[in-house]
Order: C-alpha cells, then structure tokens, then sequence
C-alpha cells in the first residue's frame, strides 16, 4: 500500500483533504444520529408499549448488537465492493429504514425494522476507518481519525436534542421521522463530497477463508485484542450512563421534561473537541497515556453523578463523555495504527468489540438500575473503566521501549 508521497498528496488542502475531513465528518454524524435517536425515547416507548426500562433498551441494544455483526461482514466485503459507495448505501437505506420505524405499529414490528437499520448501518463505521486509514499518512491518522469520531460525537448529540425536543412538542414519531429525513439529505451531500479512494486496492474475489485468516491474524497479534476489549467495556459503561439517565431525571425529585433532558446530550459537544484534541495528544505523548488520561476523566465524572445536585449530575455527564471520547478516539486511531495490512478486517473486529459492548453492557445496566438504583449502576461502569485502566497500563509497560506512538 502507498502511504508516502501520493498519500501525502491525497491530503493536502488543494487534493481533497477538506472533501475528507468534511465527508468523514458527515459519515459519523449521520451514524451516531441514527443509531442513537431512539436513546432519548427510551421512557416513552416503556409508556406507550408497557414495556419495562431494560426491554425498552432493546430498541438501541439490538440495533448496536446487529450493528456489530453487519459491521464484520460488510468490512470484508467491502474489501470487494470497495468504500465510498458502500458506504452511502448504508447510509441512505439507514434513514428510510428509520423512517419506517416512526410508523410502527407495535414494538415488536419496531424492533425488527431497528434490527435492519443497525445490519444496513454496518457499511459505515469498518469502512470508514479503513477509508482514513488507507487515505491518510501515519502521522496525520490521530488528528484524522479524531475528526471523524468528532463527527460521531456531533451526530450523537444533535441527534438526542433534537429528538427530545420534537418529541416533547409533537411526538416520538414525529421526531424519528425527521431525524430519518435529515439523515437521508446528509448522505446525498456526503456522496457529493467524498472523493473516489486512491489508495485501495479492489480484490476481484475473496474467499470466506481469506476472511478468516485475516481476522484470525489480527486476533493473534499481541495489542489488537486488548484495543478490542478497551472498546468493549469503554462503549458498554458510556451507553449504560446515557441509556438510564433519562430515567432518573423524569423522576423525583428532578421530574425533568423530555426536551430538558434532550437539552443535557449538548455534553456531547465536549466530545466534538475532545476527540481531535486526544488524537493530536497521542502523537505527542503516546496513545496508552491519553488513555490512561480519558479513563480518570471517565471515573471523576461518574463520582459526580453520584451527587443529588442536578448541575453536579449534568457535569458528570458532560465529563463521562470527555473521558469516553478521549478513550475512544485514540484507541480507534491506534487500531489502525497497528494494522498494517487487511485495516478493514482490523476496524471492524474493534467496531465488533465496541458495539457488543453498547449492546450487551447497555441492556445489562438496565438490571441494576431496576434492582439497586443509581448508584449500582455507577458502581457497574465503574468496573469496566478500571479494566480500560488496567489495559492501558499494561500496553503501556509492554511498548514503552518503542518510542513516543506506543
């Protein structure tokens, strides 16, 4: 694979490094503004199909968790189909499949059609990643791929305000059926702006075993799999946060509105700048101490929200997803940073891990916060971020030898 000067010239400003960034950008936030617009509507699907708060996480665990599995096969075959168009399919179909959702008619027939927009959904984030990591040079990937989590940050939170808001003024499906009209326009304008790939080399045919091997060689190498469980619980304690919280805020002694709870995902821009910001630090300083850095930031915001002042539970909140951005944004960029071959294959085993994570991990917190409350569920999350911790301490030991990247 070329990654010197034709990569090079690939992202200077006048050969399309404003088409990438911006298109990327577009990419992530119509993701995450899909996936996560029905995060907010949680309690109203419990209200309005008598469903309790860990069945109704079911409307976002099971898209992540076919997410996951769609973003492991589409990443192979994209290695046939290749990217950009890929990826707009993905996108397109997404939308009018959210748009379908806003008329279910029961929650099982809502479910099904979230399924299906989480296995379409697949083709964008392991394509994505493999998109910049073939297009830009090693040295400029962190600041790259931070833009691109920048722009999943962006989605997640224009996403859940805005749903919150139309649903409080009109309804649910009122709300999803804007958000699916938005995201259908975006995917146009991302194809418009995205340039063709320079850098992938299409394969005329793959074999299931080829697929194999390659996921199978970057599970045997030594880093990839703790990025991959990084991931996992780092994704799982940051959803589990997000998914209750509108729950204790509509209760007393909060008895929040769904547009003032939308108002508290604005924390979301704090992951806008902290991702660019950790992808630029980890050049500097090396990718295990920003980790290291993000996974304390996590644990000082959860300790906020066990505070019963409401501004302490929003800064704890708007921390978590500080700490979970920086985390996430350099542990994307370092997958792949070490996968020197079959990136594809490397994102999306690490996309499997991460939304596995939102999936598993999100739908399992619903049982502490109905048996114990707040509080057992923080004690949760807080499990998994001293597992982040530990990995990151351990990579750091085992690549401290080998210079300021590791």
């Amino acid at each position: 694979m070329k990654r010197g000067k034709e990569a090079h010239q690939v992202l200077s400003p006048s050969n399309g490094l404003a088409r990438i960034s911006g298109a990327l950008f577009l990419a992530g936030f119509a993701t995450f503004s899909l996936i996560y617009c029905t995060q907010p509507l949680l309690p109203e699907f419990t209200s309005d199909f008598n469903v309790s708060p860990a069945t109704s996480s079911l409307a976002l665990s099971l898209t992540t968790g076919c997410l996951a599995i769609s973003i492991v096969c589409v990443g192979a075959l994209s290695e046939t189909w290749g990217r950009r168009g890929l990826m707009f399919l993905s996108m397109a179909g997404a939308a009018i499949l959210n748009l379908i959702s806003s008329a279910a008619p029961t929650w099982e027939f809502l479910l099904a059609t979230r399924s299906l927009e989480g296995l379409v959904l697949g083709g964008v984030p392991a394509v994505a990643m493999a998109y910049l990591s073939e297009e830009v040079p090693a040295e400029r990937l962190g600041r790259a791929m931070g833009l691109y989590v920048g722009g999943t940050a962006f989605g997640g939170m224009i996403g859940r305000v805005a749903i919150g808001a139309l649903t409080h003024f009109s309804s649910w499906r009122t709300a999803l059926a804007t958000m699916a009209a938005v995201d259908l326009f975006v995917a146009i304008i991302f194809l418009m702006l995205l340039p063709p790939s320079r850098n992938f080399v299409r394969r005329s045919t793959v074999g299931l075993r080829v697929h194999v091997h390659a996921w199978f060689g970057h599970l045997s190498q030594i880093e990839l799999p703790w990025l991959f469980a990084t991931g996992f619980l780092a994704m799982g304690a940051f959803v589990t946060i997000y998914n209750y919280a509108g729950f204790r805020l509509l209760a007393p002694p909060y008895s929040l509105n769904q547009t003032q709870i939308g108002l508290i995902f604005l924390a979301y821009i704090f992951g806008v700048f902290a991702s660019p910001v950790a992808g630029a630090l980890a050049e500097k300083f090396g990718r295990s101490l920003v980790v290291v850095a993000g996974g304390m930031i996590f644990v000082v915001g959860l300790a906020l929200t066990m505070l019963e002042s409401l501004l302490a539970v929003i800064a704890g909140i708007s921390v978590i997803t500080v700490g979970f951005f920086v985390v996430h944004s350099v542990v994307s960029g370092w997958v792949g940073y070490l996968a020197d071959r079959n990136k594809s294959h490397a994102t999306s085993l690490y996309l499997l891990s991460y939304y596995l994570g939102s999936s598993v991990l999100g739908s399992l917190g619903g049982w502490f916060w109905h048996v114990s409350g707040w509080a057992a569920l923080v004690e949760f999350c807080f499990a998994q971020i001293v597992a982040v911790l530990g990995i990151a301490f351990h990579l750091r030991l085992r690549s401290a030898a080998e210079g300021p990247n590791s």
